[in-house]
């Protein structure tokens, strides 16, 4: 145990060395998929969940750990690494936090929500708050398997629910790199009105969707000024990195965005390069979702 300041970061699956490259010396202990670095919070991308006031605290049973969580706060989120058995006996004694999926579109949960994990029998590490509103970071939808034509709806909806900021009826959103329709689904869905690019053609089921406009052209030879002001835009292009940095930065340039959200896919390592130099862009912010994979997605809002 330790007087020091430090912080809890819970990375993602398979992504644990990435996070440890980030932390570097701040890195005290990892247990598992969470990772002990000495400091203040830092702003990392490669955590599901940061625990931001952790502490460790001696308990002599599972009713004791209990209790001595309640007494800090209601809800509470268990990250268990091990003494899985022991972990869920003291789960079930603590409230119910619902697992329920979440319903696109919705609110962020207001009530605050701990995380903790048993490092001993007789030890835990907890964290009253966390950055994430959901247990351990997890951005689980309750998924429509039906209408969408693929799953990589789900980064649309966990980015848009994150941001808690939603196209709406009226406004126009590009979707480039758009085949089979996974995101110009949730748009359209959403009230916009969608010009979808692709060199492939949309899945038919979402082709005959009303307010749907789909040009068939590769989305690196559109010009802005071919389509015009749009207030979103979209790209979950497969590409180099560098490549989608220059399709944005020819967007920017021409003045006729108001928002982007755009998906940084990496065909090996990270590269941190091109991070930056999209974080240079004023108003902009990056995430590693938890339904992404090796990507990040690149976010630049209105100011």
């Amino acid at each position: 145990m330790t007087d020091q300041q430090f912080t809890a970061y819970l990375a993602p699956e398979g992504f644990v060395h990435e996070l440890i490259a980030e932390l570097g010396e701040a890195v005290d202990d990892v247990y598992d998929r969470l990772v002990i670095a000495a400091g203040a919070p830092q702003p990392v991308l490669w955590a599901d969940n940061v625990w931001l006031n952790p502490r460790f605290i001696k308990v002599e049973s599972i009713g004791d750990a209990a209790q001595k969580l309640k007494a800090l706060q209601r809800n509470w989120a268990n990250y268990a690494f091990d003494l899985h058995r022991r972990s869920n006996l003291i789960t079930e004694k603590l409230p119910h936090v619902s697992a329920k999926p979440i319903k696109f579109p919705c609110p962020l949960p207001a009530a605050p929500l701990g995380s903790w994990t048993l490092l001993e029998n007789d030890l835990l590490l907890v964290s009253p708050a966390c950055s994430s509103p959901y247990p351990n970071g997890a951005y689980i939808f309750e998924e429509n398997k039906i209408d969408a034509p693929s799953r990589a709806y789900l980064k649309l909806w966990e980015i848009l629910t994150r941001l808690q900021k939603f196209p709406k009826a009226g406004e126009t959103c590009l979707d480039l790199g758009a085949c089979p329709g996974g995101w110009t689904w949730v748009l359209q869905t959403l009230g916009a009105r969608v010009i979808s690019v692709d060199k492939a053609p949309l899945a038919p089921s979402i082709a005959a969707l009303p307010n749907i406009e789909y040009r068939q052209q590769s989305a690196f030879g559109l010009k802005p000024e071919e389509i015009g002001r749009v207030d979103w835009l979209f790209s979950d292009i497969i590409c180099y990195p560098e490549r989608a940095l220059r399709l944005i930065e020819t967007w920017k340039k021409s003045g006729l965005v108001r928002n982007i959200v755009s998906t940084i896919k990496f065909q090996g390592k990270t590269e941190y390069d091109i991070i930056n130099k999209l974080m240079e862009i004023p108003n902009s912010s990056i995430y590693h979702l938890y339904n992404n994979k090796h990507e990040v997605t690149w976010v630049n809002l209105e100011g």
